[in-house]
Formats: C-alpha cells, sequence, structure tokens
C-alpha cells in the first residue's frame, strides 16, 4: 500500500451526526505510530477529541493504532490519547462550539498528506436523532435503486 493510498474513513460518524463544520489537524505520534498507520493498521471507531481547559489543547480519545509488528521494546500503546496540532484560532473555535449542547468534536478522516505527514480531519458535530437517520437510510437506498435503473 502507497502513502497515498492510507485513507482512514470514521464511517459511522457521517451516519450519526450532521457535520457542521471541519478542521484539518496534525497528529503528535511516535515513530511506530506512524509506520503502523502507513501500513494501514488505524481504526476511527468509537474515536472522539476532547480539550482540555488550563491548555487549551485538543486531543483525540481511543483512536487504535496497532502496534507496529517489527517494533522491539519501544512499541507504543495501541489506545493512548494522543495530541491535535491546530492554531489557536481553530482551537477557540472548537471549544465555543464544542461547549454547546447537543454538540461535539468527532474524528472523521485520517490520511497521509502529500509530505509524508499524519493529518486528522476533525468536524464539529450535532448528534442526529432516530428519524434522521431513517431519513438517510431511505436517500441512500433510492440513490442506489436510482443507479441500477441507469445502469441497465
Amino acid at each position: 500500500m502507497k502513502q497515498k493510498d492510507i485513507n482512514i474513513k470514521n464511517r459511522r460518524a457521517s451516519f450519526d451526526y450532521e457535520i457542521v463544520e471541519t478542521f484539518t489537524a496534525g497528529i503528535v505520534l511516535t515513530g511506530t505510530e506512524i509506520k503502523s498507520i502507513r501500513a494501514g493498521h488505524a481504526s476511527l471507531v468509537d474515536t472522539f477529541c476532547y480539550i482540555t481547559t488550563p491548555q487549551n489543547e485538543v486531543w483525540v480519545k481511543n483512536m487504535n493504532i496497532a502496534t507496529y509488528f517489527y517494533g522491539s521494546y519501544n512499541n507504543h500503546e495501541a489506545r493512548r490519547d494522543r495530541k491535535l496540532l491546530l492554531s489557536k484560532k481553530e482551537i477557540a473555535k472548537l471549544a465555543k462550539n464544542g461547549r454547546d449542547a447537543g454538540y461535539t468534536i468527532v474524528p472523521l478522516r485520517l490520511f497521509i498528506n502529500e509530505r509524508g505527514l499524519a493529518k486528522l480531519v476533525i468536524g464539529i458535530a450535532r448528534g442526529k436523532k432516530e428519524y434522521d437517520k431513517r431519513q438517510a437510510i431511505k436517500e441512500r437506498e433510492d440513490k442506489r435503486s436510482l443507479a441500477r435503473l441507469m445502469h441497465k
């Protein structure tokens, strides 16, 4: 797998949440973590972000980066909290919107950019109600059936 091909998505996020705004953040990683991501061994399932109050830092919690196969005694912990790199202006915007009731900060996509750095796309999201989810399923099925009719 080439570095450009690494594009790990949180498919559940777009189903459970309505994304209001997105940001692209860098991640503070160790050597074995970036090697494991480049191998494609990472997951964004059940992942969320939080902001620490006194330091004004954004952290991603519960992101799974599998231990590196060739790593030795200095291998990393798979589900540790990882710091995100954002500008002060972006953190202030996230903090303001994240404090509102019903909003949360959710990781959407993990990728390797053209310079070989791991980036995480995060979004300010509002939770969907059950009927919104049913509507999304119906729209997706309608698109599929329309595409099937077009190909016949």
